[in-house]
């Protein structure tokens, strides 16, 4: 962060009265509000003020991470002091997430947290302080409501890359699921989304996790019955239980289904490995009925094995819904990117001796040089099983290695006794 400051006035000359900050001109940010960055410099109206308080300022708000550079001017003059600050917001700011605290709504925790760090509004910079202040604040809402949690943050990104968001989470009483309810679903699908959340009952709350499980669980209820649009709204924890060793919440979902789509054609393009009619036999949904996009995954899934039973085994598949509004109906463009045919490269049996090696090499059929077939892995090791490796109970592995250049797949199965 850089910085700058410039004074005008000669303050020898000047009153006392001179060095009351009667004025904070702030230029340059975007993304905050005046008054909440004054008030996160910590300047206030009608204090006595010196350059060393401007440069205090400075360096707060350089320290929290939300300015490239912090540009500040004063100038004294009989009336009072004025004071520019002239700011360029970070290039980085990524949302912070809130896991488990259930103790207040998003709202207002939101307010509580805005009253106590001015400079938080939702997302806050990678670099800088302002996460721990934040994290600070938290702590000190629980500490006065008397709960007996810890306040911690992580910085949660995909591998190495850069953060994507801060989220942060209490640890203390365990906190799970009591119930979930929905309050605004149809009769038609409350049943089963009913059985799916009593299967969540006494699980550990977390947001994340369970945003998890209304992807995973809840929303394929939908997409089954043709809502290719359906969402769900944030999820409430509402307290029903609460003592310091454990708190019960409940679930309140929002059901936002939008319209029923039912399909009206299935296009194939690309394939020629296959004919078109062989994969639509594999594809279960019927035209005019609701657009089963659940079942239509799956189908994609089975025409994939198929296509690696021939060797395919980088075959892509884009699944494109063109979605007609007016009569609420959808036709899906299947296109497939076959690639190129992977032969079978070298077999490799672990696990056993060499007497066992031997027998069980001798009954792998898929030679090297022949196309793969990326379904006999798996009827080898239920061959050998019956056949060779009789006495005992064996846990099985499969690992395919594809080599890239030639083209090839190499196989290792391994046997490892129970």
């Amino acid at each position: 962060m850089a910085t700058e400051g410039q004074t005008h006035g000669a303050n020898k000359e000047l009153p006392p009265g001179a060095f009351r900050l009667i004025g904070v001109n702030v230029s340059g940010t975007e993304r905050y509000k005046p008054e909440d960055v004054i008030r996160a410099a910590g300047l206030e109206l009608g204090r006595t003020v010196h350059e060393d308080n401007f440069k205090d300022a400075v360096r707060v708000l350089g320290d929290t991470g939300a300015f490239a550079t912090v540009a500040y001017r004063f100038e004294y003059s009989p009336e009072g002091t004025k004071l520019d600050l002239e700011l360029q917001d970070a290039q980085s700011f990524v949302p912070a997430r809130f896991d488990n605290l259930v103790w207040f709504s998003d709202q207002e925790l939101a307010e509580k947290l805005h009253a106590r760090v001015p400079l938080f509004s939702g997302q806050l910079p990678v670099t800088g302080r302002l996460p721990d202040d934040v994290s600070e604040a938290v702590q000190e809402l629980l500490d006065e409501k008397k709960i007996p949690a810890r306040v911690d943050y992580i910085r949660i990104a995909q591998g190495d890359g850069p953060t994507e968001e801060f989220r942060f989470s209490v640890t203390g009483p365990r906190i799970t699921i009591r119930n979930v309810a929905f309050p605004n679903a149809s009769p038609a699908e409350l049943p089963r989304l009913e059985a799916a959340g009593r299967k969540l009952q006494g699980a550990e709350y977390t947001r994340s996790a369970f945003l998890t499980q209304e992807d995973k669980t809840f929303l394929p209820i939908y997409l089954e019955q043709g809502y290719l649009k359906a969402r769900f709204g944030e999820p409430e924890a509402k307290i029903v239980e609460n003592d310091p060793n454990e708190v019960g919440v409940d679930m309140i979902v929002p059901v936002i289904p939008g319209s029923q789509y039912k399909l009206t054609a299935l296009e194939l393009r690309g394939n020629k490995a296959f004919e078109a009619d062989t994969l639509r036999h594999l594809v279960h949904l019927q035209l005019g009925q609701p657009a089963n996009v659940r079942q239509l995954t799956e189908d994609i899934e089975d025409i994939k094995q198929l296509y690696g039973t021939r060797g395919y085994v980088d075959v892509r598949i884009d699944c494109v819904p063109e979605v007609n509004e007016p009569d609420l109906s959808v036709r899906y463009v299947l296109t497939f990117r076959e690639g190129e045919i992977y032969k079978m490269g070298d077999l490799e049996i672990l696990g056993v001796d060499a007497h066992t090696s031997g027998r069980l090499q001798n009954i792998w059929t898929l030679r090297t040089g022949d196309p793969y077939d990326s379904s006999y892995p798996r009827r080898f090791v239920a061959q050998a099983l019956k056949q060779v490796m009789t006495t005992g109970e064996w846990s099985t592995a499969i690992q395919e290695t594809r080599n890239q250049k030639d083209r090839t797949l190499d196989v290792t199965v391994r046997f490892d006794p129970r």
